[in-house]
């Protein structure tokens, strides 16, 4: 890429990024925007402080929101939402610190390594490629530079990691403690209960099964009912109850209509009795026992027993009386439960059928980015893109800044097409069900929008030249690895500074409240617009840019600039929606992170084994050899936290149990 085609999408981008953050400062201080601007404030009953007299100062942009999300301390996160979402800001908080030392590395050291070489023809001087490994002759000694920072910055991300894991491990155990008395750390969710042939019940076999075999911990059971028709029945009864108030309200303020309103009103009411009474029948012993699952949740009377049952097999057979510790009541997915333990290979082997799909339907967009972005060789083939040279400036905008936005457009329905395959895995919590789609997203999006984006852009480099010079392909295909690096430059660039600007302005849900407001909800009061944190939208977005980063750290150091400033504007706009935007849904104690440990330490074998392929290319094989003890260290650093830490985050320690448990116990005897 020309550095003129760099530069006109980093104007755009800025220039469009200020233009939507300006235009966010100045709408947020407008008090009939705090349903949108402020709903966790206004649904925790905060008082926010908007001017509402006209001044002059309301409609000036402002960075008042930026100082006030860079002064919430890491405590204040824990405390007020949770260790779930301090994770979250880790992530951003780890690439920050990383990418802030690889950059400095990079663009005092490499950056001119690559750039200064005598024996370059100048042809390259005015290209972005100029400052990439590529420009170093195969060979050289100057890779032994680069094989020093790939230790360096290896090593560095391996002490961050470890330093991240230990303090998040530590948070969770303490969190765990102090959420000792929630309901749902006395609470085991059991499947698969046999059916009571004597009394036509699963509810006498659990009471049966759990005071024989845990006579000293259990306390009681809550069986599971089928209530689809009640729940329909319910929404059935409250839309003809607002019905009725519409139109008692409408009658009061109609006189002309009064009679006929009434009419309707006594026919509503009729058939709101018939609701009742259906609900009421529904609700019935009888028709309960017959609408019963193989699902309870069962209570203990102590963490320690909870812990014990939920962590043992019940039976010979595995496929019964199968426990687990319960969701937070706020957490589960209620409708899931209802699917049989036994259908579930089924639900998943169906996602994974329709992932497969959505992967190789989205090769096709990616390749024709590419062949957009490849203009040079693009205009062989396809002549007619040759008009694009005509107009001044338009090939800088066509090739710099279309590519990516169009695959931003193309990747912005990802997240939801797997949210919406991970709903049907038959998760049976909200949490489980976030960490599937965000395990989905990164790998869809590592496949997609990162190794079809090199080959395919590789491929184009090389119809023609390959098949010309043979001996010369080496050269070329360590070439491209470089080349793409411009394409991921404006790919951070979109992602970040429009991506993150249409985060916090949040337009859609603007002109929805805009119009909804001066239309069929005008004179109302006004409901906040109360939302979760989409980690499944956010984490595998910023997992694969740091991905990236992390695997062009060393082959070109000029994309580490952007990617810092990619960063620091995500922390400061996800600070922002936290205090003010996002509400807590449910609470897993961290257990996003080793998942966002092995995101960030696949990058890092991917940056290790591509190096190991570019220095092979390179003709420096000894190079290539010195590279392969730091990847054994890396493989070792990651048996050791599978061993040390993960364990904690998937399991409950007897100990801590059992110490809350006496605690509980002595504080009992004592009053």
């Amino acid at each position: 890429m020309k550095a003129e085609n760099l530069l006109a999408s980093a104007s755009i981008n800025i220039g469009v990024a200020m233009f939507i953050l300006s235009l966010f400062s100045i709408l947020k201080k407008q008090p009939s925007n705090a349903p949108i601007y402020y709903p966790r404030r206004i649904s925790l009953n905060h008082h926010i402080f908007l001017d509402e007299r006209f001044t002059f100062s309301r409609f000036l942009p402002s960075l008042e929101w930026v100082r006030r999300a860079s002064r919430v301390s890491e405590g204040q996160i824990l405390q007020q939402c949770g260790l779930d979402v301090l994770v979250f800001i880790r992530l951003f908080k780890f690439g920050i610190n990383f990418f802030t030392v690889s950059c400095v590395v990079g663009v005092l050291v490499l950056l001119p390594l690559n750039y200064i070489d005598a024996d370059r023809l100048s042809s390259q001087f005015h290209s972005v490629n100029s400052f990439t490994i590529s420009n170093i002759i195969g060979g050289s000694n100057r890779l032994w530079v680069h094989l020093s920072c790939l230790y360096f910055i290896s090593c560095y991300g391996l002490y961050l990691l470890y330093k991240e894991y230990k303090d998040i491990w530590l948070k969770r155990i303490q969190q765990l403690h102090n959420l000792r008395h929630r309901p749902d750390q006395f609470t085991v969710l059991v499947r698969e209960i046999p059916f009571c042939n004597e009394h036509k019940a699963y509810g006498c076999c659990v009471d049966h099964f759990f005071s024989k075999h845990y006579p000293s911990s259990y306390q009681s059971y809550q069986i599971l009912y089928d209530c689809e028709e009640l729940e329909k029945l319910l929404i059935h009864g409250k839309s003809i109850r607002e019905r009725i108030e519409k139109l008692t309200q409408q009658s009061l303020t109609n006189r002309y209509t009064r009679r006929s309103d009434s009419s309707k009103i006594e026919i509503l009411k009729e058939m709101l009795q018939d609701v009742c009474h259906k609900i009421r029948h529904i609700r019935g012993e009888v028709m309960l026992s017959e609408k019963e699952l193989p699902v309870a949740f069962v209570t203990f009377r102590s963490r320690l027993g909870a812990a014990l049952a939920a962590q043992s097999q019940q039976h010979s057979n595995p496929l019964v009386w199968i426990t687990g510790i319960a969701p937070e009541p706020r957490d589960v997915l209620w409708s899931n439960l209802a699917i049989p333990y036994r259908h579930l290979p089924l639900h998943e082997i169906v996602v994974f059928l329709l992932a497969s799909l959505l992967t190789i339907f989205f090769a096709i967009p990616v390749t024709a980015i590419q062949g957009i972005a490849k203009f040079e060789k693009l205009r062989k083939w396809f002549p007619p893109a040759m008009a694009v040279q005509l107009i001044p400036g338009l090939r800088s905008i066509v090739t710099g800044y279309l590519p990516s936005v169009i695959l931003n457009f193309f990747i912005y329905i990802v997240p939801f097409s797997m949210i919406a395959m991970a709903q049907m895995a038959g998760y049976i919590s909200r949490s489980k069900k976030d960490i599937k789609a965000c395990n989905m997203v990164f790998y869809f999006l590592v496949g997609n929008a990162f190794f079809l984006s090199l080959l395919s852009g590789s491929l184009l480099d090389q119809i023609g030249e390959s098949f010309t010079h043979p001996k010369d392909f080496p050269g070329h295909l360590a070439g491209a690895v470089s080349a793409q690096a411009d394409f991921f430059m404006t790919y951070i660039l979109t992602n970040g500074l429009f991506g993150f600007s249409l985060e916090i302005l949040q337009p859609g849900l603007f002109m929805w409240n805009y119009i909804k407001s001066h239309t069929w909800h005008r004179g109302k009061r006004k409901t906040a617009y109360l939302n979760s944190i989409p980690y499944y939208r956010i984490i595998p977005f910023v997992a694969l840019s740091i991905l990236i980063g992390m695997v062009y750290a060393i082959i070109s150091p000029l994309l580490l600039p952007f990617l810092v400033g990619y960063l620091l504007l995500g922390y400061v706009v996800f600070i922002n929606q936290i205090e003010d935007v996002y509400i807590t849904c449910y609470e897993t104690c961290g257990q996003y992170w080793p998942y966002i440990y092995q995101y960030i330490l696949a990058a890092l074998i991917l940056m290790q084994i591509t190096m190991v392929g570019v220095f092979g290319l390179m003709s420096k094989p000894s190079a290539s050899i010195s590279t392969i003890p730091l990847l054994l260290l890396t493989f070792g650093f990651n048996e050791y936290c599978k061993r040390r830490f993960v364990p904690t985050f998937h399991k409950y320690s007897m100990q801590d149990h059992r110490r809350s448990a006496l605690t509980k116990a002595f504080y009992f005897q004592s009053s």
